[in-house]
């Protein structure tokens, strides 16, 4: 059970508008941290890069109409090094299902995770032979899960968790995903395509209709 004490990732999962997620560039530009595609040949992006990968994402989602030419995705994985040590952590992007009807729907709003593990692996060695121990990222990797702390911070302040109801199996039933989302990306995702089509309602669409 040793093995598995600090398995597991820290995360968060969050949707904001690409000038929000701009602002947070230069926190990881002060770090010199890069980012990788996470295909074969590891691909790295410049920040412009990321910028323009995360708006065109961003932009799929609260169009009002749907386009079935392209289909946006935003993973990376975030290299961070200093002189004490060098580690990482990773975004993608990630769906977040809601009920039409007594079933789920067949699209998904979007979300971006976040991640961290919580374990760094340690290879040890006793009279059985060769074995393994997940011992505390925080203590092996103190300045990059501060970072990724203080990445997380800031995306919470700018955010608040995601709150819609949807057609459920005979009425609207309200949905809490554990996703976090900004004030403008709530208004922008209501006045979406898929809000549209599965008849979404967000706690700022019923203020409005009063």
């Amino acid at each position: 059970m040793d093995k598995l004490k600090n398995s597991g990732f820290y995360k968060l999962r969050f949707f904001i508008t690409p000038e929000e997620f701009r602002s947070l560039l230069p926190l990881f530009e002060q770090r010199q941290a890069q980012f990788y595609r996470t295909n074969a040949a590891r691909t790295e992006h410049d920040y412009d890069q990321v910028y323009e990968e995360y708006q065109t994402f961003y932009q799929y989602f609260v169009t009002g109409e749907k386009r079935d030419d392209i289909h946006p995705f935003f993973v990376y994985s975030i290299s961070i090094a200093s002189d004490e040590e060098s580690s990482g952590f990773f975004v993608r992007n990630e769906g977040v299902s809601f009920p039409y009807h007594g079933q789920w729907a067949e699209d998904e709003l979007p979300c971006i995770l976040l991640s961290f593990p919580k374990g760094f692996q340690v290879n040890l060695e006793d009279e059985e032979g060769k074995y393994y121990i997940y011992e505390d990222i925080r203590e092996h990797k103190p300045a990059t899960y501060a970072f990724f702390d203080e990445i997380r911070g800031s995306i919470k302040k700018m955010t608040k968790p995601l709150r819609f109801s949807a057609f459920d199996a005979d009425a609207m039933k309200e949905q809490k995903p554990s996703v976090r989302i900004s004030h403008d990306a709530v208004h922008d995702l209501s006045q979406s395509w898929i809000f549209g089509k599965y008849g979404l309602v967000t706690q700022a669409n019923r203020r409005g209709t009063k």
